[in-house]
């Protein structure tokens, strides 16, 4: 073989290290297993002659069911405060991580009237409360339109606690592992009635999705009558079924005075 040119040579080797080769090829193929082989032989001869013992196989850690973690978590908490310290203190869902603040709840939490929402927003992960962006604004005069408030009235929560990143739909997952702190929620505050504002509360609470075919119809969830509604996000991107929304309010009206 003709000798390369130096000049040819070196812009060769520049054009491999641009490519990100960073060794060499030696002239003979070097048997990486058996290298690694040998060194770990090495150290194992060190340690005996030294008398420091191998280390033996590392033991299996026991995977946690997340689920049953806060199934136990919520059962333990005897008061409001208390669950939301055990939501605070719930370390396996991944939306926590990149959340800024724990939504709770707000509202009156001897209301008559318990709203559960699906997840918080923007505007909701940065004060640390429920519906309070645009949604928020429309909920408040939906409810003002019949004679409701969260001052006094309605109590608020969502169904996750943290906000998913971009506003993505729940994971089921997600949902899975925060609904025994949703059912011990609802168990705690003990409304009159429920009301299911969009396809994630409608899944977490009834097990079924659509809320365009299930709004305006009486369910029971948590052993109480439930009424799924369209939630104000939509109702601010579709005007249009505003008077579906309006009817869905008429009938909560309603249902609350024959329960008196």
């Amino acid at each position: 073989m003709d000798q390369m040119d130096w000049h040819a040579a070196k812009a060769l080797l520049e054009w491999q290290m641009e490519m990100g080769v960073d060794a060499a090829i030696c002239d003979a193929p070097v048997d990486r297993f058996a290298a690694e082989a040998e060194l770990r032989a090495q150290h194992a001869a060190r340690a005996q002659s030294s008398g420091v013992a191998q280390a033996g196989p590392v033991p299996k850690v026991e995977e946690v069911d997340p689920v049953a973690e806060a199934q136990a978590l919520a059962a333990g908490a005897q008061d409001l405060d208390g669950l939301r310290a055990a939501l605070a203190g719930f370390e396996h869902c991944q939306l926590k991580k990149g959340a800024r603040n724990l939504v709770f709840a707000d509202g009156a939490p001897g209301a008559r009237v318990m709203l559960v929402g699906e997840a918080p927003g923007r505007d909701e992960d940065l004060q640390g409360k429920p519906f309070v962006g645009q949604a928020g604004q429309l909920l408040d005069r939906m409810l003002a339109a019949v004679g409701l408030s969260r001052v006094d009235s309605v109590y608020i929560t969502n169904v996750l606690p943290w906000r998913p990143p971009q506003n993505r739909d729940p994971k089921p997952d997600e949902i899975a592992m925060l609904i025994p702190f949703l059912q011990r929620h609802i168990a705690l505050v003990n409304p009159d009635v429920l009301v299911i504002m969009g396809n994630t509360s409608a899944q977490a609470l009834l097990g079924r999705r659509g809320i365009t075919r299930l709004r305006g119809q009486w369910q029971e969830a948590a052993g109480r009558p439930a009424l799924p509604m369209l939630h104000p996000a939509y109702l601010l991107r579709t005007p249009g079924a505003k008077r579906e929304a309006w009817a869905d309010l008429l009938a909560l009206q309603a249902k609350l005075r024959t329960l008196t």
